[in-house]
């Protein structure tokens, strides 16, 4: 294959990704082989959508060396060996897809595939070691588990996945069945092990909510209050719009009337945006699986990787919206008991990277449950994360 039909090849499956959900920002990386020497990959820090063949990198597959401006990703090693270790892998996806990184926070991964999934994926999907982003121990654990036995996918530990294929199709094939397999073993450990009945992942979360908090009444959002908000900051007000209907109302940042139809949830919007000048976009955050997380009533610390990044090496639960504030100081994210979430950020992309980090991580803290005690990243490299993610990534991904 020629250089830059395998750049575009890249270029197009990027931008699938994002629209299927299996990948956002500049999260997880796609690369394509070009010869028995050389592949193609995904530039570091780039969001997907506006990439150019020159933003798609040429990478040695045994040296991992390259040329030119623009930084390969710094996953590139993980692709290497999936080329070195299998001769017919013409793709590779990493994403960081929902299902699969709750199941990436336990300490096994999928002894047994059936039916379909196996003739495509294979009989088994193997964990692999943990790593911080970029490193050789990441490098290290996603090359044994590539050793193990022949499977297209590999779940990376407390990170996401690796799928790939003879080609992008083929790749995208398996991460999507992936995403079913997983599902499947979530709720078939969660009827044998908790004696749970679910049939699927949001009935799941509303009824081991109702297990753990020994509650007899599941609780019960009103959808027609939920609310996002912005904060313009040279005006002084603060406009929320409606999740259901798309209406808006405004009301001053300081002092004056409030809005008497939201009632506290405005003043927790106006509470944080004062103690908070970073912040100027806030979501609501009222899924399934961060609702039964609310519910809990207890901190939430990173069982993934991009938790600790985006959110922060903490997010706490408030027990109610006049508490908010003071919870959510220093972070990115705050749990209002029983009402799910408030997703804060600079601009509606940063809010909106948080939203959807709290609904994989809630559904990661659940599925936790099911299969007992669970380990959550080191503290020391949480902070490292946010960190570099703060003073890197996340300027780039703005761009």
């Amino acid at each position: 294959m020629d250089v830059l039909t395998a750049k575009q090849l890249v270029i197009a499956a990027g931008e699938k990704l994002v629209e299927t959900g299996l990948i956002a920002r500049t999260w997880g990386n796609v690369s394509c082989r070009v010869d028995d020497k050389t592949f193609v990959i995904t530039p570091s820090g780039k969001p997907y959508i506006g990439l150019t063949p020159d933003d798609i990198v040429e990478v040695a597959i045994n040296t991992l060396e390259w040329g030119g401006n623009v930084k390969p990703s710094s996953e590139k090693g993980i692709h290497a060996e999936v080329y070195k270790a299998y001769p017919e892998a013409g793709f590779v996806i990493h994403t960081h897809q929902k299902v699969a990184s709750a199941v990436s926070a336990l300490s096994n991964g999928i002894e047994s595939v059936a039916g379909e999934a196996a003739k495509l994926i294979g009989n088994v999907i193997h964990l692999g070691g943990y790593g911080l982003p970029g490193t050789k121990k990441l490098k290290k654990g996603v090359t044994n588990a590539l050793k193990l036995s022949p499977s297209k996918a590999v779940i990376m530990a407390h990170h996401g996945a690796l799928c790939f294929g003879k080609d992008s199709d083929e790749a995208f094939e398996v991460a999507n069945s992936l995403e079913k397999v997983c599902a499947d073993y979530i709720l078939e450990n969660a009827k044998s092990k908790l004696g749970l009945k679910s049939d699927n992942l949001d009935d799941f979360c509303t009824e081991i909510a109702d297990k753990l908090t020994k509650s007899q009444k599941t609780v019960e959002i009103d959808k027609s209050m939920l609310y996002n908000s912005t904060c313009n900051r040279e005006s002084g007000e603060i406009v929320f719009t409606n999740q259901t209907d798309g209406s808006e109302i405004s009301m001053p940042i300081n002092g004056g009337a409030g809005v008497a139809a939201l009632a506290e949830i405005a003043e927790a919007h106006r509470d944080i945006y004062n103690a908070c000048p970073k912040f100027n976009n806030i979501i609501h955050n009222a899924s399934n699986e961060v609702v039964a997380v609310s519910r809990l009533g207890k901190t939430m610390r990173p069982l993934l990787d991009d938790f600790a990044q985006i959110c922060g090496p903490t997010v706490k639960c408030a027990k109610s919206y006049d508490k908010a504030a003071k919870a959510i100081k220093g972070k990115n994210a705050v749990l209002i008991k029983d009402k799910g979430a408030l997703c804060c950020g600079a601009n509606e992309g940063d809010a909106q990277a948080v939203d959807m980090i709290m609904s994989k991580s809630g559904l990661t803290l659940l599925t936790t449950k099911v299969f007992g005690k669970s380990k959550a990243i080191n503290p020391a490299e949480a902070w490292l994360m946010r960190i570099v993610y703060t003073l890197k990534y996340s300027k780039q991904a703005s761009k």
